[in-house]
């Protein structure tokens, strides 16, 4: 089957998270490459699903009832290949580190054929939303993050 008309965005595996995307034409410039900052919005959406994933629910509604915010302390991107409209690619996410207030993630893009696109690190601090003070990860959210990156590794040593 097609893939032709499907959304633009799908988690189709969990563990690792794996998200089959297509680059949309408005988001690509007249010379038909995607613009730079749409790259951020990758990364960014991508955590989003990951969040809501590890918190098992909508993103929003899991964070309020923890008590949490995670807005983006750092973010690198490095660009290894161009990305046209129409171009379907894969975005996968690891835990690289989890420490007391922060964490890694690795958002690595590829296109469905296996051709490095881009890699991005994103670090998330945990934050009171009352006083966006940082705070400690929530033990649940440490956790998970640990099992995650844990499961992670035992499927790249296979």
């Amino acid at each position: 089957m097609s893939s032709f008309g499907l959304a633009t965005e799908q988690v189709i595996e969990t563990t690792p998270l794996t998200v089959h995307r297509r680059a949309r034409w408005g988001e690509c410039d007249p010379a038909g490459v995607a613009y730079t900052v749409n790259f951020c919005e990758y990364v960014a959406s991508a955590f989003e699903l990951f969040m809501a994933e590890l918190l098992g629910g909508p993103l929003q509604t899991m964070k309020q009832r923890h008590g949490l915010a995670t807005p983006a302390r750092a973010l690198t991107l490095e660009f290894t290949g161009p990305l046209r409209p129409d171009e379907e690619f894969i975005m996968t996410v690891v835990v690289a580190d989890v420490r007391t207030r922060t964490f890694d993630l690795i958002i690595q893009g590829c296109s469905k054929g296996g051709r490095d696109i881009f890699r991005a690190k994103l670090t998330p601090i945990a934050v009171d939303p009352d006083t966006r003070a940082a705070v400690p990860i929530p033990g649940v959210l440490r956790e998970r993050l640990d099992r995650y990156k844990g499961a992670c590794a035992s499927l790249a040593s296979r």
